[in-house]
C-alpha cells in the first residue's frame, strides 16, 4: 500500500518534470536559432534580478559574491522543477489545472522576455514555443499514465495454471512516450548549445583581435612594489582572478564592428562613436584598481590591473556638455546604468578611460568586452559600466541610475581601507603578516598593525605604483604561543585616519577595521 501511494505521487511529479525539461530544451534550441541570450533562464532570472530590491541583492552578494549568478541559476531551476512536479500531480488528478499552471510559467517567460533591456522582436518566441510543448507535452504524457489505462488484466500461464501477471501495455507505452520526451529534449538542449554561436563568433573576434599600442604607455611596475609573499594578493590582479559583480545573467557578447556609444543629453552636439574610430584614438595606459560597494571589511570584491583606453574627458570635450550638467549617466547593453559625477570625467588628472584592454589583452567578455568604463576613486556601481553603450550627460535632480533607485548613495567615492591577506611563518622562529590597503585617487600613506591589545605597529609599505592603486604592507612578528587577535588601518596620503566606526556596504561601502585571530 506504502508503495502504491509514493508510485500515485512519484509518476505525476515525473510527468511533470519530463513535459517540462523537454519544453526547456526546445526553447534553448529555439533561442539559439532566432534570439540568442533569451533563453528562458536568462530572462526570468534577469527579472527576478531588475525586481528583487536591494537588500535581497545585497544579501545575495554577501552569501554567494562572485557566484552569486549561478546560485540564482540554481534557485531558478529549483523553482521551476517544484512547479513543474506539481504541475504533473494537478494534471493528472484535476485536469486541465496542471497545463493552466504551465501555461502561466511560460506567460510569465514572455513578460520577462519582452520587458528585459534592449528586447528583439524575437525574444518572446523561446518562451512561446516553451510554452506550447509544455502543455502539449503534459496532456499528452497524462493520458498516457497508467492509472488512467486502468489495471491490467491478468492473464493464465499456457498451462492454465495462474502465473504471473502480462506487463501492462498501457505503463509500456506511458515509459514509450516519457522516454522519448526526455531525449528529445535533451538533443534539444545539446542542439541549442550547439547553434550557441554567437558566444563563439566574438570570443574568436576577440583571439584574434591586436590592440594598438598605446600612445601613453604605463610606467614599469616600480622594484618592490610586490613582496611575493604567498597567500599575499599580487599587486596586479590576473584576469581570471579579477572580481565580477553586475546584473547581467548572460554575458553580451557584442560584435565590435556593430558597437557604437552615444553620448547625448546635455550636450552642444551629439557624438557617435564607432569601434575603428575608438582604436584610432591615442590610447593611454594606466593601472587602477577596482573595487565593488558591496565589498565587506575585509573582503575580495576588489583587484587591480593595468588598462588600456581613451581618456572620456576628450569625448565630453567633444560634444561640449551644458554647465548646468553635473552627471553622466551611463548605460549597458544589458540595461544596467550608473551615474558618474561629470566633475570625476573631466578631470585631468583622473584616468578616467573607456577600456578595450586588461592586462595587456583586450578586455575579457565578463569584464566588458568590447569596452567598459574605468574611473579611479569611484566604487564601481556608479562608474565601471560594462559593455558601455551610452553616455547621457545630465544631472542628478533629473536622473537616477539603477542602484540608486535602489537606495544606494547617488556618489561612491571609495572609502579608506585595509585587509590582513596572511599570517604566515617566516623563518625559524619569526612570523610575516601582510595584506593590502586602498584609497585610490588620493593614495596610502602608511599601515598601522596592533596585536591584542598592545600599541600600533607601523608596517612596511611597498611601492606604490600609483594614488590610483592598493598597495602591499608587511610586518614582521615574533608571538608568544597561543591565540592573538590581530586589527589593521590605513592612514590616506591627504592625512586621513582609517575610521574604527563599523559601517554596512548599504548605502556607499563598508568601514572598520580588518580583525583577524589566529594561534601560534
Amino acid at each position: 500500500m506504502e508503495r502504491t501511494r509514493r508510485w500515485r505521487w512519484l509518476l505525476p511529479s515525473l510527468t511533470g518534470l519530463v513535459a517540462t525539461g523537454a519544453a526547456l530544451g526546445v526553447a534553448q534550441l529555439v533561442a539559439a536559432i532566432v534570439a540568442p541570450g533569451a533563453g528562458p533562464f536568462v530572462v526570468v532570472g534577469s527579472l527576478l534580478i531588475d525586481a528583487s530590491p536591494a537588500w535581497a541583492k545585497h544579501l545575495a552578494i554577501g552569501l554567494f559574491g562572485k557566484d552569486d549568478k549561478a546560485a540564482l541559476l540554481v534557485g531558478v531551476g529549483v523553482a521551476l522543477a517544484i512547479v513543474a512536479a506539481l504541475a504533473g500531480v494537478l494534471e493528472v488528478r484535476r485536469p486541465p489545472v496542471g497545463r493552466v499552471l504551465i501555461g502561466a510559467a511560460a506567460a510569465f517567460g514572455i513578460v520577462a522576455a519582452a520587458t528585459r533591456a534592449h528586447p528583439g522582436p524575437l525574444d518572446p518566441v523561446p518562451a512561446i514555443a516553451a510554452g506550447l510543448i509544455g502543455i502539449l507535452l503534459l496532456g499528452v504524457l497524462a493520458n498516457r499514465m497508467p492509472e488512467r489505462a486502468g489495471p491490467a488484466p491478468e492473464r493464465a500461464a499456457p498451462s492454465g495454471a495462474p502465473g504471473p501477471a502480462a506487463p501492462d501495455p498501457s505503463r509500456r507505452l506511458f515509459v514509450g512516450w516519457a522516454v522519448g520526451a526526455a531525449v528529445a529534449g535533451a538533443l534539444a538542449t545539446a542542439g541549442g548549445a550547439a547553434l550557441g554561436a554567437g558566444a563563439r563568433t566574438v570570443s574568436a573576434v576577440r583571439m584574434a583581435l591586436k590592440l594598438p599600442m598605446p600612445a601613453v604607455a604605463a610606467p614599469p611596475l616600480p622594484a618592490g612594489a610586490d613582496f611575493g609573499i604567498p597567500g599575499l594578493a599580487r599587486i596586479v590582479t590576473p584576469s581570471s582572478s579579477f572580481y565580477r559583480i553586475d546584473t547581467a545573467l548572460a554575458v553580451p557578447q557584442i560584435d565590435p564592428d556593430s558597437w557604437r556609444l552615444l553620448i547625448t543629453g546635455m550636450v552642444d552636439r551629439e557624438v557617435t562613436l564607432t569601434w575603428k574610430e575608438l582604436l584610432t584614438l591615442p590610447l593611454e595606459e594606466s593601472y587602477a584598481t577596482l573595487a565593488c560597494v558591496s565589498n565587506e571589511v575585509g573582503g575580495d570584491l576588489i583587484g587591480n590591473a593595468r588598462w588600456l583606453g581613451y581618456p572620456i574627458r576628450h569625448l565630453l570635450e567633444r560634444a561640449g556638455p551644458s554647465p548646468d550638467a553635473d552627471m553622466v549617466l551611463s548605460t549597458s547593453q544589458d540595461g544596467f546604468t550608473a551615474g558618474t559625477p561629470l566633475e570625476a570625467l573631466t578631470d585631468p588628472e583622473r584616468a578616467a578611460i573607456l577600456a578595450v584592454g586588461m592586462n595587456g589583452e583586450p578586455l575579457p567578455p565578463e569584464h566588458g568586452f568590447p569596452v567598459r568604463m574605468v574611473v579611479p576613486g569611484l566604487y564601481g556601481y556608479v562608474s565601471a559600466t560594462k559593455w558601455v553603450v551610452k553616455l547621457e550627460v545630465t544631472r542628478y535632480d533629473r536622473a537616477r541610475a539603477y542602484w540608486t533607485e535602489e537606495g544606494w548613495a547617488p556618489k561612491g567615492p571609495v572609502k579608506l581601507e585595509s585587509r590582513i591577506d596572511v599570517v604566515r611563518k617566516q623563518g625559524d622562529d619569526g612570523y610575516v603578516i601582510a595584506g593590502v590597503a586602498w584609497h585610490q585617487h588620493v593614495g596610502v600613506k602608511g599601515v598601522e598593525v596592533r596585536i591584542d591589545d598592545g600599541a600600533w605597529q607601523t608596517a612596511q609599505l611597498s611601492t606604490p605604483i600609483s594614488a590610483d592603486t592598493w598597495v602591499q604592507w608587511r610586518l614582521p612578528w615574533h608571538p608568544e604561543r597561543g591565540s592573538h587577535t590581530i586589527s589593521v588601518r590605513a592612514r590616506g596620503a591627504d592625512g586621513e585616519l582609517q575610521t574604527a566606526t563599523r559601517a554596512d556596504v548599504v548605502p556607499d561601502g563598508a568601514t572598520g577595521y580588518h580583525t583577524v585571530t589566529v594561534t601560534t
